[in-house]
């Protein structure tokens, strides 16, 4: 026999419990790596919610601008409220509620300024910190 055909014979494959080491290991490097892309896509969420309120606030400027009045609810930027100088639609359907699915809250006044724009954020619930955070545009 040659010498290296030996040594294949001899040697042994892994153990149970090296095999079980390299499986937790494996599995906590994907567990780390999923956390972190999660985490990222709940701030990508928040930042296009802030953005989306920017923009549906200008949106809210253009029908004051065409009607002289402030929309009694945000459905008024999508359907006519019944006005003659509606130019419309300003807005789409999708476009009222935010990155997580929830309506985005039109008040009327608002907190500091005419009207103010809510998403309540990932939880959906008032209050909240993180993602889970309130975002207004007044």
């Amino acid at each position: 026999m040659r010498p290296h055909a030996q040594k294949f014979r001899t040697s042994r494959g892994m153990s149970l419990i090296e095999l079980m080491i390299v499986i937790v290991l494996i599995g906590s490097v994907l567990a780390l790596i999923t956390s972190r892309i999660m985490g990222g896509q709940d701030r990508a969420n928040v930042r296009i919610a802030e953005t989306q309120l920017i923009t549906l606030a200008g949106k809210i400027d253009q029908f004051r601008m065409d009607t002289g009045k402030l929309p009694e609810s945000l459905e008024h930027l999508v359907t006519s409220p019944g006005s003659t100088s509606w130019l419309g639609p300003y807005a789409k359907t999708e476009e009222l509620k935010d990155p997580w699915g929830t309506a985005i809250e039109y008040r009327r006044p608002g907190a500091s300024g005419p009207f103010e724009l809510v998403s309540l954020g990932a939880d959906a619930q008032a209050g909240g910190d993180s993602v889970n955070q309130d975002i207004r545009r007044p």
